[in-house]
């Protein structure tokens, strides 16, 4: 895997992270979820950036932010007990089908 692909795709499993984060940080009320929260932002967005850099800016933030909203949707299921349909499953599914579409049909400069 190019190394620009690397950081889009490390940076999107932290987005993950930094969200769940967020929301145990209860508006930024509790401290310690806090900081993390800052702290994983920053670097989740430094690895996107930085995968940017030779990647298609579009294709990047689609991969990035696809990322992150699956697993905060799977891990939103699987922890925190949120809600699961069909329609949710589906729309989910199609997400990662058109992410994968994106990453393999995209060209990398060198």
């Amino acid at each position: 895997m190019n190394k620009a692909w690397f950081y889009v795709i490390s940076g999107g499993f932290l987005e993950i992270f930094w969200v769940l984060s967020l929301k145990a940080s209860q508006n930024f009320t509790v401290l310690p979820f806090a900081l993390l929260t800052i702290v994983l932002v920053s670097l989740s967005f430094y690895l996107f950036a930085k995968g940017m850099t030779s990647l298609p800016s579009g294709v990047a933030y689609t991969v990035f932010t696809g990322i992150g909203a699956i697993g905060t949707i799977l891990l939103g299921i699987l922890l925190l007990h949120e809600s699961v349909s069909p329609a949710k499953f589906i729309f989910a599914t199609t997400l990662l089908v058109g992410i994968i579409g994106l990453k393999f049909s995209s060209e990398v400069a060198e």
